[in-house]
């Protein structure tokens, strides 16, 4: 890409519009920005030139709405994406779902209207060009999301533990995940390292009174853990957390070739509520592709495994846009998954991630009209099954700019998923590549992370992280619990 910017140093904002409108070809494009002002209005301006021709947007603003510096860098960043937008509706063929929004998280725009006493349906239509049904979709789990933060107090907390271990690696996955065979050397010190660090943070807790009210054991994949080692750190957070009120408590399963009656029954017994059995597609072509290496029976046998334990709700995980799938093939998933009647389902996009093996080895994906098609369908199949769409968001690089979307059965939201993609409360994280997020009390707070060293084998070798992250939470609760 060719970007020239004229008045104003908004680069980012116009980048994220360009990735977001022209994920494939934003490097052919030349692209100039401006903005100027005159004596009622300031103008921004974009001129594209996609194959030597050159099409230009406008959008413009009064300049007495631009009041205090944080103000003005807003209001004129959307100006000039909306004036990107402009333009690019001259270049592509039909209009994106999520019209002019960029960022990941579009409930955000909804709140502020509906706290304002606005219909949050007409400023997405409106204002920034969503489609009506996304816009929909997008408000009703905001008001999800609001619900579930009024009932949050100043010392809630949500805990986090990561297992960075996996059977093998996913080609679509850029998270931080070790293949267990290879290495298996390191689970047992990495075991005996976070049981370490989930002491030490429950002793914080204490100290501070902070009340844990859901916690998330993610990945990774924990079940990878043998049933003795899940069930030494479930024992531990039992034992070292006060837990009654937790309202909900969830173990990411996720592979159902690593799910055994002994692990349900551990957790089950150390006050888990939740768990995840992720098949992503119920298509053996599919799971070939992707490198899983269980097939649709053994999803199947495990949900079976996990009714018959008994006391756990059941979320599965599937994604839209998958290699070698097909609008049919997605269709039958999505119909195997509903007819197992799990308390949750996540539909996911497939986003092409940096670090994946689908980005570096290439891939043969469904193509934006076959992934909208996948995701009509199942937007339709589980709102006729009773399923309410509960929290949303988006990533970047996703086939055709769509989505990612909770749904759940009455009464069974995920409180971790709305607590952590909308930001509601504080995060303590522990584990491998946990990210504590630290959010002091008042409108609009800004968010303090702490990360957690990514890999095994740092993990274990780097404990004075561990005490300069305590260090650091001690200091913000003495300074705002005070």
């Amino acid at each position: 890409m060719n970007l020239t910017l004229i008045g104003h140093d908004y680069q980012y904002a116009v980048e994220q519009i360009l990735v977001a409108l022209f994920p494939e070809d934003a490097d052919s494009l030349t692209v100039v920005s401006r903005i100027s002002r005159g004596e009622v209005y300031a103008h921004a301006m974009t001129y594209i030139t996609k194959d030597k021709a050159t099409f230009r947007g406008i959008h413009r603003i009064r300049l007495d709405a631009l009041t205090d510096k944080l103000e003005t860098n807003r209001l004129l960043q959307r100006a000039v994406k909306l004036s990107f937008y402009h333009a690019a509706m001259l270049i592509l063929q039909s209009p994106p779902v999520w019209g002019a929004l960029t960022g990941i998280r579009p409930g955000r725009i909804a709140a502020n209207a509906i706290e304002a006493g606005q219909d949050p349906v007409r400023v997405l239509t409106q204002e920034y060009f969503v489609a009506q049904d996304r816009a929909e979709l997008c408000t009703d789990t905001t008001r999800r999301r609001l619900a579930l933060a009024k009932t949050v107090k100043p010392r809630d907390v949500a805990l986090y533990i990561g297992i960075p271990f996996c059977p093998t690696r996913c080609a679509y996955c850029s998270f931080v995940s070790n293949s267990v065979e290879k290495s298996f050397r390191l689970i047992e010190p990495f075991v005996e390292a976070l049981l370490r660090e989930i002491t030490d943070m429950a002793a914080l807790t204490r100290e501070f009174g902070l009340r844990p009210v859901t916690v998330y054991i993610g990945g990774g994949t924990p079940t990878a853990l043998t049933a003795e080692h899940l069930g030494e750190i479930l024992h531990r957070i039992r034992d070292c957390f006060d837990l009654t009120g937790v309202r909900e408590y969830t173990v990411e399963a996720g592979r159902a070739d690593t799910i055994t009656p002994e692990k349900l029954l551990a957790m089950r017994e150390n006050g888990v509520t939740r768990v995840s059995v992720n098949p992503q597609s119920m298509s053996q072509t599919v799971l070939n592709a992707i490198g899983r290496s269980h097939t649709p029976e053994d999803v199947l046998a495990a949900v079976r495994c996990v009714r018959e334990v008994g006391g756990l709700s059941l979320n599965m995980d599937i994604i839209a846009g998958l290699p070698e799938d097909t609008p049919a093939g997605f269709r039958n998933t999505v119909d195997t998954v509903l007819g197992l009647v799990p308390e949750n389902v996540t539909v996911h996009t497939l986003a092409m991630k940096k670090g994946s093996a689908l980005m570096v080895g290439g891939g043969a994906v469904p193509n934006g009209k076959s992934v909208a098609d996948m995701l009509m369908y199942s937007t339709s199949r589980l709102q006729e099954s009773g399923y309410l769409p509960y929290y949303l968001y988006r990533q970047k690089f996703t086939s055709g700019g769509f989505e990612n979307t909770g749904w759940s059965l009455p009464g069974q939201d995920g409180i971790y998923n709305i607590w952590m993609m909308e930001e509601i409360g504080t995060v303590l994280a522990m584990g491998g590549g946990g990210v504590t997020r630290l959010m002091p009390p008042g409108e609009n707070p800004r968010f303090e992370r702490i990360f957690n060293v990514k890999y095994p084998l740092e993990y274990i070798e780097r404990q004075e992280n561990f005490k300069a992250k305590l260090a650091r939470i001690k200091e913000f609760y003495t300074c705002h619990l005070s």
